[in-house]
């Protein structure tokens, strides 16, 4: 068996997160910020996913502003310190 290394070792919560981000950010091209932001929380409701309300306005610009897909976990770092 090899270690797990990179984005493999992550935690469970941040792959999540990042594969709820993910699906939104492919659907979303062009949605409204109301319609990302809704569709993002009903997403992390779904999958049972606790973030601050911070995080989801990060994770709101950054699909509004660029449709290309970004790695959570900072954004979630920071978030979650600042709670």
């Amino acid at each position: 068996m090899t270690a797990q290394t990179g984005r493999d070792a992550r935690p469970p919560k941040v792959e999540a997160v990042q594969a709820v981000v993910d699906r939104i950010t492919s659907w979303q091209d062009g949605a409204t910020e109301e319609t990302v932001r809704d569709e993002l929380l009903k997403a992390l409701t779904q999958a049972d996913l606790d973030v601050p309300s911070s995080f989801v306005d990060a994770v709101v610009q950054r699909v509004r502003g660029n449709t290309e897909h970004f790695d959570v976990e900072p954004l979630l770092d920071a978030a979650e310190t600042d709670r």
